[in-house]
C-alpha cells in the first residue's frame, strides 16, 4: 500500500494505529506527546506509568483508547545534541521498531509524526530524510498504508539542492510569456500609424487606383457527376478494433518490456496492490492523473513516453500545472523515485503521486 504525507493533527487520524514519540517514561510532555495523552484520555496514562522504561530508539504498544486510532506505538525518539550521540542511528531504530510491532501484529495503516523535528531539535532536512528512507525500505517487504502527518509545515523542509534545482526549473516554466514587457518597435509602429489614419488611408486608396483592373474569367460549368461509386465508409466496429492500445493495455506491456514484476511496479508508484489490479483486470480502467504519472515515473518514461502515456488516458502534461513541471523537472533529471517526488509536491503544496 502507498505512502503518504498530510497536512494534520496526529491525534485526528483514523488508522490502526498512530506513534507517539515520547521519552524513556512515556511523560507525555513534548508537543505530540502531550497531545496524544490528552487525546487519548486518562486511561493511556494509567497504563503507561505501568509499563517498562523504554530504551532509546525502542517501541511499545498500548490501546488506542478515546482517539480514532485503535492502538499507539510509543517510541523513544532521540535529542538532538550535536549529531555525535548517536542521534541519526536512534531516530532509524525508532522507525524500524515501530513498523516491525505493525507489522508483527498486522495493521494495514499507520501514521506517524515527523519524530524528533519539532521540540527534540533533530535538524529537519535529515528527520525527514530518515523518515523517509526507512518508511521505504520497509514498503518494499510488506504491504502497509502509511502516512507522514506534519503538523506544521515548517517542520517540513526537502534538500536545499533539490529545492533550489525545482524553483530554478518553476520559474522558467511559468515565467515565459508572463513578464510585463516594454513596448517594441513593431508597437511603436502601429502606434504612428494608428495617429496618421486618414493619410494611411487616403494614401492606400491612391495607390490601389493605380493598379490596372483584373481581368474576370466567366464561371466554369458545373462538374459532370462522377460515374464511380465511392467506398462504403468503415463500420464503427471497424473503427473501434482500429483503436490505439489502452492505457492498461500499454502499462502492461511496458511492465512485461522493463522485466518488472506487478508488485515491483505498484510499490515503485505508490499505488495499492487493489488498484493495480483494476488495472490488470480492467481494459478500460481510467486512472487519475496522479496514478498515471505515478506510473509513468515508476515506468522510469522519458519526456516523451510519459505524454504518449497520458495521452492513452485522455491526458496530457501541461506547463500551466505546478504539478506537472515539478514531475517534468524529475523527468529530465532522470529522477525516478516516486518518494522524493512526492516530497517536493508536498512543499509546493500539490497533489501527490499514487493512489490508495
Amino acid at each position: 500500500m502507498p505512502f503518504h504525507i498530510i497536512s494534520g493533527d496526529i491525534t485526528r487520524q483514523i488508522c490502526d494505529a498512530i506513534v507517539n514519540p515520547t521519552d524513556a517514561a512515556y511523560s507525555g510532555g513534548g508537543g505530540a506527546d502531550r497531545a496524544i495523552h490528552r487525546a487519548a484520555g486518562p486511561k493511556l496514562h494509567e497504563v503507561c506509568d505501568k509499563l517498562p522504561a523504554l530504551s532509546w530508539g525502542q517501541s511499545a504498544l498500548t490501546k488506542g483508547y478515546d482517539l480514532p486510532a485503535k492502538w499507539v506505538i510509543h517510541t523513544a525518539g532521540p535529542v538532538w545534541v550535536d549529531g555525535k550521540h548517536d542521534e541519526r542511528l536512534i531516530l532509524s531504530n525508532c522507525y524500524q521498531s515501530a513498523l516491525r510491532i505493525a507489522a508483527e501484529n498486522d495493521f494495514q495503516s499507520v501514521a506517524f509524526p515527523l519524530i524528533a523535528a519539532g521540540t527534540c531539535g533533530f535538524p529537519k532536512e535529515e528527520a525527514l530524510s530518515i523518515a523517509v528512507d526507512e518508511i521505504r525500505r520497509f514498503l518494499q517487504r510488506h504491504e502497509m498504508e502509511i502516512t507522514l502527518v506534519v503538523y506544521d509545515r515548517k517542520l517540513y523542509r526537502i534538500d536545499p539542492q533539490t529545492a533550489s534545482g525545482v524553483d530554478r526549473f518553476l520559474n522558467e516554466r511559468f515565467s515565459i510569456g508572463m513578464r510585463p514587457q516594454a513596448k517594441n518597435n513593431c508597437e511603436e509602429h502601429e502606434d504612428a500609424f494608428a495617429n496618421n489614419l486618414p493619410t494611411a488611408r487616403e494614401d492606400a486608396r491612391t495607390k490601389a487606383a493605380k493598379l490596372p483592373r483584373p481581368f474576370h474569367r466567366p464561371s466554369p460549368p458545373p462538374m459532370p457527376t462522377a460515374s464511380y461509386s465511392q467506398a462504403p465508409a468503415a463500420s464503427l466496429a471497424d473503427q473501434l478494433r482500429a483503436m490505439d492500445e489502452s492505457f492498461s493495455d500499454a502499462v502492461l506491456r511496458l511492465v512485461d518490456e522493463r522485466g518488472m514484476t506487478d508488485a515491483q511496479c505498484y510499490k515503485r508508484a505508490n499505488i495499492s496492490k487493489q488498484v493495480f489490479s483494476k488495472l490488470r483486470s480492467n481494459n478500460h480502467y481510467k486512472p487519475s492523473k496522479s496514478t498515471a504519472l505515478a506510473l509513468a515515473v515508476a515506468l522510469e518514461l522519458d519526456l516523451e513516453g510519459t505524454r504518449s502515456l497520458l495521452n492513452k488516458a485522455g491526458m496530457s502534461l501541461s506547463h500551466s500545472l505546478m504539478m506537472d513541471v515539478i514531475v517534468e523537472y524529475f523527468i529530465r533529471q532522470h529522477q525516478f523515485d516516486v518518494m522524493v517526488i512526492n516530497e517536493t509536491l508536498y512543499q509546493y503544496d500539490q497533489p501527490l503521486l499514487g493512489a490508495k
